[in-house]
């Protein structure tokens, strides 16, 4: 029985997962406006009629709260608190007809690019004059922007092809245009995501664009921050950082996940490179961009790591001292090349590993953390919790990398805004100062 009146054009957007998924969720809660659907994203209200769960699939643990999250609703269908639940994403991608037999209280399961068939559903039209609108669910000031989409590598461990499909680029022009209205809108920083922001453009102009897309980005009016995420080794495009160099928009910041080191792990990892050659490249990167932050992140215990390759993985972290690092456990997921190897390291010494390399990392930000006291950052201001203004530098992301905090009581700054701190003090992650002229 209902317990509480539904509102039947109200829809609740819940997203799991990645930043990808989050631009995915923003442009269909953009299409059900559109619609005149009342749309709210991860509502507390339990007053929708219509809940889409945007899911992932990537690696165990991610699975397993989708699944958690689709039975939730499930449940609230079940006691009427919910009319009808249709899921999305890469977990309903690589897993609908598991789903479909396991879960039949869903209403529909949908492909990751299934956004006009997900709508047609709903009664609502596909708008291809909304290309580049979106509803952010992130704070105005920030928004992610996909300039591709799938995935063309070969990477033994990864699932995303099967989920996501081979690459794709946007074209420029469309990218330009959905800049310039996120700027109108609002918003100072652009984060660049795709599964491999280095391969764009080989579809649609047969040579690796990143260069060319940062000048047409960087040129749009209003943006001040461009960030550049998950960045593949092999094949580097070296012009892109030209244009980071000569920008002053193009934050000095690279992610660009190098997964190991040891030989033998990157071969069988098929990742197209060598210790060597990811060597050289990190140095060629910091002398092209001196003072550039570049954040990795690394498996612990892949199929056939021996304590040997924990090691070498251990000391190379230590002598390179990324500026920002982080790791996972290998999840042996189905499909995959590496399915076919056995998963031979434990859960206990994955973890183990893991906190191993965050151990030396955690000193290593420390330390680099200690030689920017002192100095003055501009910073952009995200959130206000307690007694402090939260920022980051431009050598930061939001949600996974340093914050800058302010004490709000002899400091006053706007969230959104951009101020600069000079840094008094510093921990591990944080760095704390005061606002300058």
């Amino acid at each position: 029985m209902k317990t509480k009146t539904l509102k039947k054009n109200k829809v609740n957007v819940v997203t799991l997962g990645c930043s990808k998924n989050i631009v995915d969720s923003e442009v269909l809660m953009g299409q059900l406006k559109a619609n005149d659907f009342l749309v709210e994203h991860e509502s507390t209200k339990d007053d929708s009629s219509i809940v889409i769960i945007n899911t992932c699939g990537f690696i165990d643990n991610a699975k397993q709260e989708s699944i958690d999250t689709i039975l939730r609703y499930a449940s609230a269908k079940k006691a009427g608190l919910v009319d009808k639940i249709y899921v999305t994403g890469c977990l309903s991608e690589r897993y609908r007809p598991d789903l479909e037999r396991e879960i039949p209280t869903v209403d529909g399961y949908f492909g990751t690019r299934e956004l006009p068939r997900l709508l047609k559903t709903l009664k609502a039209d596909y708008k291809h004059e909304l290309v580049g609108e979106r509803l952010l669910t992130t704070p105005h000031h920030y928004s992610y922007l996909k300039i591709s989409e799938g995935c063309d590598r070969p990477c033994s461990f990864c699932a995303i092809p099967l989920m996501r499909g081979g690459h794709i680029s946007k074209p420029i022009e469309e990218l330009v245009k959905e800049a310039k209205h996120l700027a109108k809108n609002g918003t100072k920083e652009l984060m660049l995501i795709a599964q491999d922001l280095t391969y764009y453009g080989l579809d649609l102009y047969k040579k690796r664009n990143l260069a060319d897309l940062l000048k047409s980005l960087s040129d749009v009016n209003g943006i001040e921050w461009i960030r550049l995420h998950y960045a593949f080794p092999s094949g580097f495009p070296m012009d892109a950082l030209d244009v980071m160099k000569e920008r002053s928009n193009i934050c000095n910041y690279l992610d660009m996940p190098l997964q190991h080191i040891s030989d033998n792990m990157l071969k069988s990892m098929r990742r197209g490179t060598t210790k060597q050659k990811t060597i050289d490249l990190v140095n060629q990167i910091r002398d092209k961009v001196p003072g550039i932050a570049i954040r990795t992140t690394l498996i612990a215990g892949y199929p056939g790591e021996t304590e040997k390759d924990h090691q070498e993985m251990l000391q190379w972290v230590e002598e390179t001292r990324f500026d920002r690092l982080g790791i996972f456990g290998y999840s042996h997921e189905e499909n995959t090349h590496a399915y076919l190897l056995k998963d031979n390291v434990s859960a206990k010494v994955k973890e183990a590993r893991s906190q191993a390399v965050m151990d030396v990392q955690q000193e290593i930000s420390f330390d680099l953390n200690q030689q920017k006291v002192g100095n003055t950052y501009k910073v952009l201001f995200d959130k206000k919790e307690g007694d402090y203004f939260i920022g980051r530098t431009e050598f930061d992301s939001p949600e996974v990398d340093n914050e800058v905090l302010v004490k709000a009581d002899t400091d006053y700054v706007r969230i959104g805004d951009f101020a600069n701190v000079k840094i008094t003090s510093a921990l591990d992650f944080d760095l704390y100062g005061d606002v300058v002229e």
